[in-house]
Protein backbone atom coordinates (compact mmCIF):
# COMPACT_ATOMS: atom_id res chain seq x y z
CA UNK A 1 0.00 0.00 0.00
CA UNK A 2 1.35 3.06 -1.23
CA UNK A 3 1.21 6.14 1.25
CA UNK A 4 -0.85 8.34 -0.92
CA UNK A 5 -2.88 9.83 1.72
CA UNK A 6 0.23 10.91 3.61
CA UNK A 7 1.82 12.12 0.24
CA UNK A 8 -0.77 14.09 -0.07
CA UNK A 9 -1.37 15.61 3.03
CA UNK A 10 -0.17 19.22 3.96
CA UNK A 11 3.70 20.14 2.84
CA UNK A 12 5.70 22.77 5.63
CA UNK A 13 8.54 23.95 5.38
CA UNK A 14 10.56 26.76 6.96
CA UNK A 15 13.54 27.92 6.60
CA UNK A 16 15.79 30.60 8.53
CA UNK A 17 19.13 31.82 7.58
CA UNK A 18 22.19 31.54 9.94
CA UNK A 19 23.05 34.16 12.28
CA UNK A 20 27.41 35.55 11.28
CA UNK A 21 29.03 33.20 13.54
CA UNK A 22 31.22 34.23 16.61
CA UNK A 23 34.85 33.77 15.70
CA UNK A 24 37.62 32.27 17.67
CA UNK A 25 41.33 33.10 17.09
CA UNK A 26 42.61 31.30 13.83
CA UNK A 27 39.15 28.99 14.29
CA UNK A 28 35.50 28.40 13.42
CA UNK A 29 34.78 29.16 9.71
CA UNK A 30 31.33 30.64 8.68
CA UNK A 31 28.49 28.53 7.07
CA UNK A 32 25.82 31.16 5.86
CA UNK A 33 22.46 30.21 4.79
CA UNK A 34 21.15 28.21 2.15
CA UNK A 35 20.08 30.09 -1.31
CA UNK A 36 16.62 30.13 -2.37
CA UNK A 37 17.86 27.18 -4.96
CA UNK A 38 19.19 25.01 -2.13
CA UNK A 39 16.09 25.15 -0.15
CA UNK A 40 13.83 24.24 -3.05
CA UNK A 41 16.23 21.57 -4.01
CA UNK A 42 15.72 20.43 -0.32
CA UNK A 43 12.34 20.23 -0.33
CA UNK A 44 11.75 19.02 -3.59
CA UNK A 45 14.17 15.73 -2.79
CA UNK A 46 12.03 15.62 -0.18
CA UNK A 47 8.79 15.13 -1.57
CA UNK A 48 9.99 13.32 -4.14
CA UNK A 49 11.50 10.42 -1.50
CA UNK A 50 7.49 10.33 0.00
CA UNK A 51 5.87 10.75 -3.49
CA UNK A 52 7.96 7.75 -4.70
CA UNK A 53 7.33 5.65 -1.64
CA UNK A 54 10.92 5.60 -0.19
CA UNK A 55 8.97 6.71 3.32
CA UNK A 56 5.50 7.34 3.94
CA UNK A 57 6.10 10.81 5.78
CA UNK A 58 9.51 13.11 6.30
CA UNK A 59 10.61 15.52 8.77
CA UNK A 60 14.16 17.06 8.38
CA UNK A 61 16.27 19.91 9.54
CA UNK A 62 19.81 20.99 8.73
CA UNK A 63 21.50 22.99 11.77
CA UNK A 64 24.95 25.30 12.14
CA UNK A 65 26.65 26.43 15.49
CA UNK A 66 23.96 29.54 15.33
CA UNK A 67 20.53 28.28 14.47
CA UNK A 68 18.50 26.40 11.71
CA UNK A 69 19.73 26.76 8.62
CA UNK A 70 16.67 24.71 7.12
CA UNK A 71 13.68 23.01 8.32
CA UNK A 72 10.92 21.02 6.20
CA UNK A 73 8.41 18.27 6.33
CA UNK A 74 6.47 16.80 3.92
CA UNK A 75 3.59 14.78 4.68
CA UNK A 76 3.38 15.50 8.66
CA UNK A 77 3.52 18.68 10.46
CA UNK A 78 6.83 19.67 11.07
CA UNK A 79 6.53 19.46 14.99
CA UNK A 80 5.57 15.70 14.68
CA UNK A 81 6.77 13.72 17.55
CA UNK A 82 8.58 10.40 16.85
CA UNK A 83 9.77 7.50 18.42
CA UNK A 84 13.44 8.16 18.29
CA UNK A 85 14.54 4.63 19.68
CA UNK A 86 18.08 4.39 19.54
CA UNK A 87 18.47 7.50 19.11
CA UNK A 88 18.50 7.58 23.13
CA UNK A 89 21.69 6.38 23.07
CA UNK A 90 23.94 9.34 22.40
CA UNK A 91 21.67 11.37 25.13
CA UNK A 92 23.04 8.43 27.83
CA UNK A 93 26.89 8.42 26.17
CA UNK A 94 26.61 12.81 27.26
CA UNK A 95 24.70 12.05 30.34
CA UNK A 96 28.19 9.43 31.19
CA UNK A 97 30.45 11.95 30.15
CA UNK A 98 28.79 14.96 32.22
CA UNK A 99 29.42 12.55 35.30
CA UNK A 100 33.11 12.06 34.41
CA UNK A 101 33.21 15.67 34.14
CA UNK A 102 31.52 16.11 37.77
CA UNK A 103 34.61 13.25 38.89
CA UNK A 104 31.21 10.80 39.98
CA UNK A 105 33.19 8.33 37.73
CA UNK A 106 35.99 7.56 35.18
CA UNK A 107 35.71 6.03 32.04
CA UNK A 108 38.14 3.54 32.44
CA UNK A 109 36.58 2.59 35.48
CA UNK A 110 35.68 -1.13 35.64
CA UNK A 111 31.16 -1.45 35.34
CA UNK A 112 31.72 -3.82 38.44
CA UNK A 113 32.60 -0.87 40.60
CA UNK A 114 29.07 0.69 40.04
CA UNK A 115 26.78 -2.73 38.89
CA UNK A 116 26.67 -5.75 40.75
CA UNK A 117 27.17 -9.12 38.74
CA UNK A 118 29.80 -7.70 36.32
CA UNK A 119 32.95 -8.59 38.48
CA UNK A 120 32.69 -12.53 37.20
CA UNK A 121 31.35 -11.93 33.82
CA UNK A 122 31.35 -15.53 31.33
CA UNK A 123 31.84 -15.47 27.53
CA UNK A 124 30.14 -17.94 25.29
CA UNK A 125 32.24 -20.79 24.07
CA UNK A 126 30.57 -23.11 22.27
CA UNK A 127 26.82 -22.54 21.43
CA UNK A 128 24.08 -25.24 19.29
CA UNK A 129 21.72 -23.23 17.36
CA UNK A 130 19.63 -26.43 17.43
CA UNK A 131 18.30 -26.01 20.69
CA UNK A 132 20.57 -22.69 21.86
CA UNK A 133 22.33 -24.49 24.05
CA UNK A 134 25.96 -23.33 25.18
CA UNK A 135 29.09 -23.64 26.88
CA UNK A 136 30.79 -20.89 28.96
CA UNK A 137 34.39 -19.77 29.83
CA UNK A 138 35.49 -16.69 32.11
CA UNK A 139 36.59 -13.08 30.20
CA UNK A 140 39.89 -13.08 29.67
CA UNK A 141 39.57 -8.90 31.23
CA UNK A 142 37.25 -6.89 32.95
CA UNK A 143 34.45 -4.61 30.88
CA UNK A 144 34.68 -0.88 31.44
CA UNK A 145 32.52 1.59 30.91
CA UNK A 146 34.85 2.94 27.79
CA UNK A 147 33.79 -0.38 25.98
CA UNK A 148 30.24 0.30 26.77
CA UNK A 149 29.82 3.49 25.05
CA UNK A 150 31.52 2.19 22.38
CA UNK A 151 29.75 -1.38 21.65
CA UNK A 152 33.24 -3.29 22.43
CA UNK A 153 31.48 -4.52 25.91
CA UNK A 154 31.25 -8.34 24.38
CA UNK A 155 27.14 -7.48 25.08
CA UNK A 156 25.07 -8.09 21.78
CA UNK A 157 20.83 -7.09 20.67
CA UNK A 158 18.80 -10.17 20.20
CA UNK A 159 17.43 -7.86 16.61
CA UNK A 160 20.77 -8.04 15.19
CA UNK A 161 23.09 -11.35 16.35
CA UNK A 162 21.61 -14.76 15.88
CA UNK A 163 23.36 -16.34 18.84
CA UNK A 164 21.03 -13.37 21.47
CA UNK A 165 17.95 -13.71 19.31
CA UNK A 166 17.90 -17.44 20.23
CA UNK A 167 19.03 -16.54 24.01
CA UNK A 168 16.62 -13.90 24.49
CA UNK A 169 13.94 -16.19 23.06
CA UNK A 170 14.16 -19.06 25.52
CA UNK A 171 15.57 -17.49 28.81
CA UNK A 172 13.30 -14.53 28.29
CA UNK A 173 16.79 -12.32 29.76
CA UNK A 174 17.55 -8.76 28.50
CA UNK A 175 21.17 -8.92 26.40
CA UNK A 176 23.05 -7.07 29.28
CA UNK A 177 21.81 -10.63 31.57
CA UNK A 178 23.54 -13.04 29.15
CA UNK A 179 26.94 -14.63 29.03
CA UNK A 180 29.04 -12.38 26.64
CA UNK A 181 29.38 -12.97 23.36
CA UNK A 182 33.45 -11.91 23.04
CA UNK A 183 35.77 -10.59 25.45
CA UNK A 184 35.19 -7.20 26.40
CA UNK A 185 36.94 -4.94 24.55
CA UNK A 186 38.15 -7.40 20.84
CA UNK A 187 35.12 -6.48 19.23
CA UNK A 188 32.59 -3.99 18.02
CA UNK A 189 28.80 -5.39 18.28
CA UNK A 190 25.73 -2.81 18.16
CA UNK A 191 24.22 -3.88 21.53
CA UNK A 192 22.61 -3.26 24.81
CA UNK A 193 26.00 -1.59 26.13
CA UNK A 194 23.79 1.45 26.36
CA UNK A 195 20.94 -0.20 28.63
CA UNK A 196 24.05 -0.30 31.19
CA UNK A 197 25.20 2.74 30.81
CA UNK A 198 21.46 4.10 31.70
CA UNK A 199 22.01 1.38 34.60
CA UNK A 200 25.38 3.11 35.77
CA UNK A 201 23.36 6.82 35.50
CA UNK A 202 20.95 5.84 37.33
CA UNK A 203 23.31 4.22 40.15
CA UNK A 204 25.49 7.27 40.32
CA UNK A 205 22.82 10.16 40.14
CA UNK A 206 20.50 8.57 42.48
CA UNK A 207 17.85 9.27 40.62
CA UNK A 208 15.70 7.66 37.87
CA UNK A 209 16.46 8.92 33.79
CA UNK A 210 13.89 10.84 32.87
CA UNK A 211 13.55 13.24 35.63
CA UNK A 212 17.75 13.37 35.49
CA UNK A 213 18.16 13.84 32.16
CA UNK A 214 15.09 16.50 31.88
CA UNK A 215 16.78 18.73 34.91
CA UNK A 216 20.20 18.54 33.19
CA UNK A 217 19.60 18.23 29.69
CA UNK A 218 16.74 18.47 27.77
CA UNK A 219 15.12 21.34 29.78
CA UNK A 220 18.76 23.22 29.87
CA UNK A 221 19.16 22.92 25.83
CA UNK A 222 15.18 23.96 25.40
CA UNK A 223 14.13 20.23 24.51
CA UNK A 224 10.55 20.91 25.43
CA UNK A 225 9.45 17.82 23.58
CA UNK A 226 11.63 15.67 23.76
CA UNK A 227 10.62 12.74 27.09
CA UNK A 228 10.28 8.87 27.51
CA UNK A 229 6.68 9.52 27.33
CA UNK A 230 4.08 11.79 25.06
CA UNK A 231 1.82 14.51 27.28
CA UNK A 232 -2.21 13.84 26.44
CA UNK A 233 -2.40 16.75 24.65
CA UNK A 234 0.96 16.04 22.12
CA UNK A 235 -0.42 12.79 21.38
CA UNK A 236 -1.87 14.27 18.16
CA UNK A 237 1.11 15.01 16.81
CA UNK A 238 2.62 11.36 16.99
CA UNK A 239 3.79 10.26 13.91
CA UNK A 240 2.45 7.26 12.56
CA UNK A 241 4.08 4.16 11.92
CA UNK A 242 4.97 1.94 9.10
CA UNK A 243 6.42 -1.27 8.19
CA UNK A 244 7.77 -2.47 4.60
CA UNK A 245 8.83 -6.20 5.98
CA UNK A 246 6.73 -7.92 3.81
CA UNK A 247 7.68 -5.57 0.80
CA UNK A 248 4.75 -3.62 0.69
CA UNK A 249 4.60 -0.39 2.98
CA UNK A 250 1.77 -1.03 5.97
CA UNK A 251 0.26 0.58 9.03
CA UNK A 252 2.04 -0.61 12.14
CA UNK A 253 -0.64 -1.72 14.79
CA UNK A 254 -0.99 1.46 17.09
CA UNK A 255 -0.39 0.65 20.76
CA UNK A 256 -0.66 2.86 23.40
CA UNK A 257 1.97 5.50 24.30
CA UNK A 258 1.89 6.76 27.74
CA UNK A 259 1.27 10.55 28.86
CA UNK A 260 3.33 10.49 31.85
CA UNK A 261 6.87 9.23 32.28
CA UNK A 262 6.62 5.64 34.12
CA UNK A 263 9.73 3.85 35.21
CA UNK A 264 11.71 1.78 34.36
CA UNK A 265 13.77 4.16 31.91
CA UNK A 266 15.85 2.17 29.70
CA UNK A 267 19.48 4.08 28.29
CA UNK A 268 19.21 2.65 25.20
CA UNK A 269 15.89 3.82 23.85
CA UNK A 270 12.68 5.01 24.52
CA UNK A 271 12.67 8.35 23.87
CA UNK A 272 10.20 10.67 21.94
CA UNK A 273 11.51 14.05 19.98
CA UNK A 274 11.23 16.03 17.63
CA UNK A 275 13.81 17.08 15.06
CA UNK A 276 13.56 20.59 16.49
CA UNK A 277 14.13 19.23 20.00
CA UNK A 278 16.91 16.95 18.91
CA UNK A 279 18.71 19.29 16.13
CA UNK A 280 19.50 21.63 19.76
CA UNK A 281 21.30 18.35 21.46
CA UNK A 282 23.21 18.50 17.31
CA UNK A 283 23.90 22.02 17.81
CA UNK A 284 25.13 21.81 21.35
CA UNK A 285 27.51 19.47 20.09
CA UNK A 286 28.50 21.78 17.04
CA UNK A 287 29.24 24.18 19.84
CA UNK A 288 31.74 22.06 21.71
CA UNK A 289 29.12 21.31 24.46
CA UNK A 290 27.14 24.83 25.03
CA UNK A 291 24.11 26.14 23.15
CA UNK A 292 23.15 29.69 23.85
CA UNK A 293 25.55 30.16 27.07
CA UNK A 294 24.14 27.33 28.77
CA UNK A 295 27.53 24.68 29.44
CA UNK A 296 26.50 21.28 28.83
CA UNK A 297 29.82 19.46 28.21
CA UNK A 298 33.22 20.91 28.07
CA UNK A 299 34.34 21.05 24.55
CA UNK A 300 37.52 18.60 25.46
CA UNK A 301 34.60 15.72 26.37
CA UNK A 302 32.95 16.60 22.76
CA UNK A 303 36.31 15.91 21.14
CA UNK A 304 37.07 13.23 23.00
CA UNK A 305 33.32 11.55 22.01
CA UNK A 306 34.41 11.97 18.49
CA UNK A 307 37.64 10.28 18.38
CA UNK A 308 38.37 6.85 17.63
CA UNK A 309 37.59 4.43 21.05
CA UNK A 310 37.99 1.23 19.44
CA UNK A 311 41.52 1.15 18.21
CA UNK A 312 42.28 -1.04 15.70
CA UNK A 313 38.92 -2.29 15.15
CA UNK A 314 36.18 -1.31 13.34
CA UNK A 315 32.75 -1.10 13.12
CA UNK A 316 31.37 -4.01 11.58
CA UNK A 317 28.24 -5.07 9.73
CA UNK A 318 25.79 -5.96 11.75
CA UNK A 319 23.22 -8.60 10.79
CA UNK A 320 19.29 -9.10 10.53
CA UNK A 321 18.26 -11.66 13.29
CA UNK A 322 15.02 -10.48 12.85
CA UNK A 323 14.25 -9.98 9.68
CA UNK A 324 10.69 -7.76 10.63
CA UNK A 325 13.05 -5.13 12.69
CA UNK A 326 16.14 -4.61 10.47
CA UNK A 327 18.09 -5.04 7.36
CA UNK A 328 21.67 -5.64 7.46
CA UNK A 329 23.48 -2.37 8.78
CA UNK A 330 25.71 0.48 9.10
CA UNK A 331 26.61 2.41 6.29
CA UNK A 332 30.50 2.64 6.61
CA UNK A 333 30.82 -0.99 8.36
CA UNK A 334 34.34 -2.30 7.64
CA UNK A 335 35.96 0.94 7.41
CA UNK A 336 34.13 3.23 10.27
CA UNK A 337 34.96 4.13 13.82
CA UNK A 338 33.05 4.33 16.76
CA UNK A 339 33.79 6.64 19.45
CA UNK A 340 32.09 7.21 23.10
CA UNK A 341 28.60 7.04 21.87
CA UNK A 342 29.30 7.85 18.34
CA UNK A 343 30.16 6.55 14.71
CA UNK A 344 32.63 8.06 13.19
CA UNK A 345 33.00 8.42 9.66
CA UNK A 346 36.00 7.34 7.78
CA UNK A 347 37.92 9.23 5.06
CA UNK A 348 35.89 6.80 2.48
CA UNK A 349 36.24 8.08 -1.06
CA UNK A 350 32.99 6.28 -1.45
CA UNK A 351 31.65 9.02 0.96
CA UNK A 352 32.24 12.42 -1.22
CA UNK A 353 29.59 14.82 -1.71
CA UNK A 354 28.54 13.82 1.85
CA UNK A 355 29.30 14.19 5.42
CA UNK A 356 32.96 14.61 6.12
CA UNK A 357 35.41 12.06 7.45
CA UNK A 358 34.97 12.87 11.63
CA UNK A 359 31.42 13.51 11.47
CA UNK A 360 29.36 11.97 14.47
CA UNK A 361 26.08 10.21 13.84
CA UNK A 362 23.83 7.59 14.79
CA UNK A 363 20.43 6.21 14.20
CA UNK A 364 16.81 5.08 15.63
CA UNK A 365 15.43 1.73 14.55
CA UNK A 366 12.59 3.41 12.92
CA UNK A 367 15.10 4.84 10.34
CA UNK A 368 15.22 8.23 12.95
CA UNK A 369 18.97 9.13 11.40
CA UNK A 370 21.44 12.30 12.69
CA UNK A 371 24.51 13.26 12.29
CA UNK A 372 26.92 16.36 13.27
CA UNK A 373 29.69 17.40 11.01
CA UNK A 374 32.91 19.11 12.77
CA UNK A 375 34.68 19.70 9.64
CA UNK A 376 31.77 21.74 7.56
CA UNK A 377 30.15 22.69 11.64
CA UNK A 378 26.63 21.32 10.08
CA UNK A 379 24.08 18.93 11.29
CA UNK A 380 21.33 17.24 10.06
CA UNK A 381 18.26 15.06 11.59
CA UNK A 382 16.03 12.72 9.18
CA UNK A 383 13.20 11.78 11.05
CA UNK A 384 10.25 9.41 9.92
CA UNK A 385 8.73 6.03 10.95
CA UNK A 386 9.42 3.09 9.10
CA UNK A 387 10.22 -0.90 9.99
CA UNK A 388 12.55 -2.59 9.10
CA UNK A 389 15.75 -0.37 10.46
CA UNK A 390 17.76 0.36 7.04
CA UNK A 391 14.94 -0.20 4.82
CA UNK A 392 16.04 0.13 1.21
CA UNK A 393 14.18 3.48 0.46
CA UNK A 394 14.38 4.94 3.73
CA UNK A 395 18.48 4.73 3.33
CA UNK A 396 17.93 6.37 -0.71
CA UNK A 397 15.67 9.10 1.30
CA UNK A 398 18.55 9.45 4.13
CA UNK A 399 20.90 9.55 1.15
CA UNK A 400 19.67 12.05 -0.88
CA UNK A 401 18.75 14.22 1.80
CA UNK A 402 22.25 14.55 2.98
CA UNK A 403 23.43 14.73 -0.42
CA UNK A 404 20.90 17.83 -1.34
CA UNK A 405 22.40 18.98 1.96
CA UNK A 406 26.27 18.95 1.04
CA UNK A 407 25.53 19.97 -2.53
CA UNK A 408 23.86 23.29 -1.60
CA UNK A 409 26.03 24.34 1.13
CA UNK A 410 27.20 27.91 -0.22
Amino acid sequence: MRPVKLAAAVIMFAVLAAAPTAQGPGERTKVLGFSDAGKAALTAQMNAAVKAGDAPAIVEIVVNRDGVLFEGASGLATNAIFNIASMTKPVTSVAIMMLMEQGKLKIDDPVSKYLDGYDKLQVISKFNAADASYETRPAKSVMTIKQLLSHTSGIGYSFTNPIEFALVAKTKKGEWELPLLDDPGTKFNYSASTRVLGLIVEKVTGSPLEPWYQAHIFTPLGMVDTSYAVAADKQSRLAKQFTRATGKMEPLPKTPIAATPTAPFRGDGGLYSTVEDYSKFVRMLLNGGTLNGTKILSESSVRTMGENAIGAIFVERQPDADKLRTKPFPLGAGKDKFGLGFQIASNDPAMKGFRSPGSMSWAGIFNTEFWVDPVKHVGGVHMMQLLPFYDDGAIKALRGFEEAVYKNLP
